[in-house]
């Protein structure tokens, strides 16, 4: 069993399907049916379940998961041992909600980058729980999600607070009109879902027109034309700010409060470059910076 079938499995298992695990992995299709067969004879074992609506993890899959995730993790940590020096350098990966990727972190990861440049940042997009399984399963080193996240085996530090607000094309009308246009939503894993339900029930809104879109952009150009209405965090719609046909309204106090927290594994190998990182995130002037 090689390293490069312990992610190829890997992959196919967290995507429940071949093609989507060919298509993450830019391999041929075939390719990774092939290593999959390959590591279920050696194992001499079945590990998925072969339906007609994609494949699911047998009970020795998911074993073999766990495991799979470990010793990744454990290869990962051996290549960044083997380079760790007091000056950070060596890769770092980091997860973020679009939102802040767009609006928090630019200045920030800047900063870094130029105090930093041995460092080989990447970051992603996602929704919270994805960045949050992404973290528990080893494949980001720590991510910025909608907080608190409570998991024994993370730890957080709470960074950005966000105001949630309304944002429609109309200035002026009653907020119950507003609420009879479809709700459109940054794609099915939206973090604050669950806190938007409870505002539309407080005021007595049951609705079925929900659209979501891939991208902010596509959600306010959206809202402009008048297409709907979203909920999205303030700061995210100032940076549209140049748009014309965009309001923010505020919330009730009990629903506009949202916090951003910096997740990562309690048991994380902490590399120079993640450690800079994590004190620059729990200084007073780093936050400083970012409010300019």
């Amino acid at each position: 069993m090689e390293s490069g079938d312990l992610k190829v499995f890997q992959a196919v298992a967290r995507e429940g399907s071949i093609s989507k695990a060919a298509k993450s992995l830019h391999y041929v299709q075939t390719n990774v049916t092939n290593r999959i067969q390959q590591l279920e004879r050696q194992l001499n074992t079945q590990l998925f379940y072969r339906t007609n609506r994609g494949i699911k993890l047998t009970a020795a899959g998911e074993s073999l998961l766990k495991d799979a995730d470990r010793i990744l993790q454990l290869l990962h940590q051996a290549q960044t041992s083997a380079q760790l020096t007091d000056l950070p350098k060596g890769p770092l990966r980091v997860g973020s909600l679009e939102t802040a990727a767009a609006v928090h972190l630019p200045k920030f990861f800047a900063a870094y980058y130029e105090r930093y440049p041995e460092v080989n940042l990447s970051l992603s997009t996602g929704d919270t729980h994805t960045l949050v399984q992404n973290v528990l399963h080893y494949e980001l080193d720590g991510a910025f999600v909608y907080g608190p996240v409570v998991h024994e085996d993370l730890k957080q530090i709470a960074v950005f607070q966000e105001e949630l607000v309304l944002v429609s094309n109309e200035r002026e009308s009653a907020l119950q009109n507003k609420l009879q246009k479809p709700i459109l939503f940054l794609a099915a894993g939206c973090s604050h879902r669950q806190k938007i339900k409870s505002f539309l029930e407080e005021e007595g809104i049951t609705t079925d027109k929900i659209i979501e879109f891939g991208t902010l952009e596509a959600i306010i150009g959206a809202v402009a034309a008048g297409m709907g209405v979203s909920f999205l965090p303030a700061s995210a719609c100032r940076y549209f700010k140049n748009r014309e046909n965009i309001y923010l309204h505020e919330l009730p106090s009990g629903f506009r409060n949202m916090n951003i927290s910096f997740i990562y594994r309690r048991d994380l190998f902490l590399t120079a470059a993640f450690e800079k990182m994590r004190v620059e995130l729990e200084g007073i002037s780093v936050f400083e910076k970012m409010r300019e």
